[in-house]
């Protein structure tokens, strides 16, 4: 069964009492910051074209399309934030690898760093991804390409997973992509979304097109992908965040 995987404000099922937030949000004062507004906003741009628009096969429309970016080295600039959805499940299990019998794909081994707005690495960063599969299915009544762990002593993080598969939503055609929540110790909690080039290969999908087509789409959180070689790609993705809750502005 599929699902769309975006919710609008105030929907239960994206409730922030219910996700693993809660869980470091407490040393906070439970007071959690994204931008879903702006994020969306920035990342549709013009309006979209939807995916039957878009003819894969003609190559002038190739050469129209403006190609992905990739994620730049750190510039102290906050990584974009986006809409969580309502696929979301608390609770799920602390591991670094995704991959289990079930699972068929197209593998995608994913690390990188997360840093502060002062381009500093941020060690014991909690880090939550959970994906649909090589079919656009997300699993909802297990934990199926779900997962948490912790950067190490260096910021960084590792995920061994695949890469997913586009699928209709509330938001139209989705480009594959990954969620992932990110949140230091204390701090307000990154909700944002990683996207993959226009280039890459997997279950014979046009990326270009259906990254085109995606309204909610962010240039700027493109993971950078080396291969594939042997069915498997490398990829690096390095995270910006906040550290400190913003005080809410006094009322006179």
């Amino acid at each position: 069964m599929r699902y769309a995987d975006e919710a609008a404000p105030g929907d239960a099922l994206s409730d922030p009492h219910t996700s693993r937030r809660s869980f470091l949000r407490s040393t906070s004062a439970g007071v959690t910051s994204v931008a879903l507004g702006a994020s969306v906003a920035a990342s549709a741009g013009s309006p979209p074209a939807h995916a039957a628009d878009t003819d894969a096969s003609d190559p002038a429309a190739r050469r129209g399309t403006r190609p992905l970016a990739v994620t730049p080295a750190c510039s102290g600039q906050e990584t974009p934030a986006s809409i969580e959805g309502p696929l979301f499940k608390p609770r799920s299990p602390a591991r670094s690898d995704l991959i289990t019998p079930a699972i068929r794909g197209v593998r995608l081994d994913l690390s990188g760093v997360v840093y502060d707005t002062a381009c500093k690495p941020l060690p014991e960063t909690l880090i939550e991804f959970w994906q649909c599969d090589q079919n656009g299915d997300y699993d909802t009544s297990g934990f199926s390409l779900r997962g948490h762990q912790y950067t190490d002593s260096r910021g960084a993080y590792r995920l061994r997973t695949i890469i997913p598969r586009d699928y209709w939503g509330r938001w139209g055609q989705r480009a594959p992509h990954i969620h992932t929540q990110v949140q230091a110790s204390g701090g307000p909690v990154l909700i944002t979304q990683l996207y993959f080039p226009d280039d890459t290969q997997a279950y014979g999908r046009d990326f270009t097109a259906l990254n085109a087509a995606d309204r909610l789409l962010n240039r700027a959180c493109t993971i950078r992908l080396t291969g594939p070689e042997n069915d498997r790609y490398a990829g690096t993705f390095d995270f910006v965040i906040t550290t400190t809750v913003q005080a809410a502005p006094r009322t006179v």
